[in-house]
């Protein structure tokens, strides 16, 4: 499979944030159930997406993505939470979901790029 840097090193700054954000909720917030779902999903986009550069073919490229999508919609799921219960500030929320947003349109236009290739090849 082709590599997408860009995509891979979005993923992994991107989990470094949902780390901070983690230590955050929990050391100043006392905040631990969401703050480890956060941590899970957030962390998992970047963990799917470096599975799918080493993908064996398309298919398992798609579906490593498409599960990078679904931990991003999570993802998203959660910081609302945080975000209207007052866990985190309306900056921190509008901060990690532009990162977050950006690499839901690189994930999506990645997958679509990929599918329109295997149906060229077909």
């Amino acid at each position: 499979m082709t590599r997408n840097n860009i995509l891979a090193d979005k993923s992994i700054d991107f989990a470094i944030r949902i780390v901070n954000c983690y230590k955050y909720l929990t050391e100043e917030k006392n905040e631990y159930i969401i703050s480890k779902q956060l941590l899970r999903s957030g962390t998992s986009i970047g963990a799917n997406i470096h599975e799918g550069i080493e993908a064996q073919s398309k298919s398992d490229f798609i579906s490593k993505l498409s599960i990078s999508l679904k931990e991003a919609s999570e993802t998203s799921y959660w910081f609302k939470v945080l975000f209207r219960t007052g866990a985190i500030t309306e900056s921190m929320y509008s901060s990690l979901h532009k990162d977050l947003d950006e690499i839901i349109r690189i994930l999506i236009a990645s997958i679509k790029t990929t599918k329109q290739n295997i149906s060229k090849q077909q």
